[in-house]
């Protein structure tokens, strides 16, 4: 179910609230002008974008197993600070102690082993730089995801396997603030990120699941016609739908940091 191969398709779906999220995140992270970054699972750009647009970089490597994502990412950010490759978080290419700032968002929890990817994203760090990711909060304020979710598993109880606040126990400031200090990280500390999701009607918020980019999306087509036009009219009810036919909810992300210290 878990789909990567469109990155027209994933922006309506999660890129265009993604980058709210990354503006926040930045912010909170404070990070000077002129420093070295690698953005780990880049995706469609999201991160590597808003970077380039706020902080100033010296340079920025992007990295994504996707060869479709990077070559949207390219194409959208035409920057010669940027270089986008195609890598795994959990063997990265870049040499030990080589990185100001290492980043990930809205990627960590899709590794296999996310203790790997950590130690490696500390690797890369040098002394006193800066890791940092942030993750949906799926199983709870994650709130466009939350309703598809809900409606499927109350049709489908198998659904509930491919439910992202089930599969993603990780995404959580208790455990991503463990896996940080176990991977030797110092200073470790969270925060909610809440960005606001708007959508003008229902199809702008349904629509996007046709796309088939990630697991609700990948579940949704993954549906025959009937059982599709069920859970879009469960979710169509239960979503709190205003006079104007816009749908206002939240994205909660959770994001966490800290220092290489040694």
């Amino acid at each position: 179910m878990d789909a990567w191969a469109a990155g027209e398709a994933y922006e309506p779906y999660v890129g265009r609230w993604s980058r709210l999220v990354a503006r926040r995140f930045l912010s909170w992270l404070a990070i000077p002008p002129a420093k070295g970054w690698l953005d780990v699972g880049c995706g469609t750009g999201a991160l590597t974008e808003t970077i380039i647009e706020g902080n100033a970089p010296a340079r920025i490597d992007a990295i994504d197993p996707s060869p479709a994502y990077l070559t949207f990412a390219r194409d959208r950010i035409p920057d010669g600070r940027a270089r986008f490759l195609a890598a795994d978080a959990e063997s990265l290419p870049q040499p030990d102690q080589s990185t100001d700032v290492i980043v990930s968002g809205l990627a960590l929890n899709f590794v296999p082993h996310p203790d790997t990817a950590l130690i490696e994203m500390k690797r890369v760090a040098r002394t006193g730089g800066t890791v940092a990711v942030y993750v949906w909060d799926y199983a709870g304020e994650m709130q466009l995801m939350r309703y598809f979710w809900d409606a499927a598993v109350a049709l489908d109880q198998s659904a509930l396997q491919l439910d992202e606040g089930r599969r993603f126990p990780m995404c959580n400031p208790v455990v991503l603030e463990t896996f940080f200090r176990n991977a030797g990280l110092g200073s470790v500390e969270s925060i909610a990120i809440d960005v606001p999701t708007r959508f003008k009607n229902f199809d702008d918020y349904w629509n996007p699941f046709l796309g088939g980019q990630g697991p609700a999306p990948g579940y949704a087509m993954s549906l025959d016609e009937n059982d599709r036009t069920a859970l879009r009219e469960k979710i169509r009810a239960a979503l709190p739908v205003a006079a104007d036919g816009s749908i206002d909810l939240i994205a909660r992300a959770w994001a966490v940091r800290g220092v290489r210290t040694e």
